[in-house]
């Protein structure tokens, strides 16, 4: 299945944009903590530690704030610039997770924004491109 070159209708993206951040952003440190627990994102969480991540959800717009430790994310409920911030329309995020495209693609296609610390973004990158997805429910999507 070929995620389509959509974005989000303007109505949508202005009342997803009114929504609190915090229960998707809860929503996506559970899973990146679940994946890691089973072995399925090989994060290197000293590499991560006291770093503050954001994903911007462009065509959506969504922000959603998250940290590290050497053991677990955890929602960012701190104010201030995030070491790293990954921004991209919510299909270009949905191609990159189902290996549609990989992050320099879009990166190259100016369709990822990749701003702040550009080792951490290098890092980030490296560990996206060594998840295996194929032991996670995306593996459905991706047989399609």
């Amino acid at each position: 299945m070929r995620v389509p070159d959509l974005t989000l209708p303007p109505t949508l993206a202005a009342l997803l944009g009114k929504l609190p951040a915090t229960p998707p952003a809860w929503a996506l440190v559970t899973t990146l903590n679940q994946l890691k627990e089973r072995e399925v994102l090989p994060a290197d969480m000293s590499l991560l530690a006291g770093r503050r991540f954001e994903v911007r959800i462009l065509d959506a717009g969504m922000s959603l704030h998250f940290t590290a430790d050497e053991q677990r994310f955890a929602v960012d409920k701190a104010a201030g610039e995030p070491d790293l911030r990954l921004s991209a329309n919510l299909a270009d995020f949905a191609r990159m997770m189902l290996r549609e495209e990989d992050p320099d693609t879009l990166f190259f296609n100016r369709k990822l924004i990749i701003e702040g610390d550009t080792e951490l973004g290098l890092i980030v990158k490296n560990l996206l491109d060594s998840v295996d997805w194929s032991s996670t429910p995306l593996s459905r999507f991706m047989a399609a």
